[in-house]
């Protein structure tokens, strides 16, 4: 089973929809037991937090099921846990790195370059724009899906 953690910065918007998106399509393609997914942030700033409003929105439009989340922190077990690290920027690459103190940064990506683009998934938190980073992640997360057959 390969364990994949999704990151942004407060696991409140970004990181949660990857998980539960990821989470989503796995399951379509009939593939959801070889994963572990899940999300944390890079910062203390939400901890404990659920799902923005917005996020939760959202991911409804697009008939993307969700459960209970609590934003947390990523600990360095974790990170050292997992597979994969996912994050949606170069700020929480960075972020990432100093948690980590930079070991093992062959597993950590930023999403979109799984799709071969290379650009951050904008935080909507800022840009109020829901739609469009669904839509980047879903992009992200269907082209990681494939990659990993």
């Amino acid at each position: 089973m390969k364990r994949i953690i999704f990151v942004c910065h407060g696991n409140i918007c970004r990181s949660p929809m990857a998980e539960f998106i990821m989470k989503e399509i796995a399951e379509r393609a009939r593939r959801a037991e070889e994963f572990d997914i899940s999300s944390a942030a890079v910062s203390y700033e939400e901890e404990g937090n659920g799902l923005y409003p917005y996020a939760a929105q959202t991911l409804d439009r697009h008939g993307i099921p969700y459960g209970r989340h609590r934003a947390h922190r990523i600990t360095p077990d974790e990170y050292r846990s997992a597979d994969l690290v996912i994050v949606m920027d170069a700020s929480n690459e960075r972020l990432l790195s100093r948690i980590t103190g930079g070991s093992e940064p062959e597993k950590t990506s930023r999403l979109l370059t799984w799709a071969g683009e290379n650009r951050d998934v904008a935080d909507p938190w800022y840009t109020g724009n829901f739609e469009k980073a669904f839509q980047d992640i879903l992009t992200g997360c269907t082209a990681l899906l494939q990659k990993l057959k």
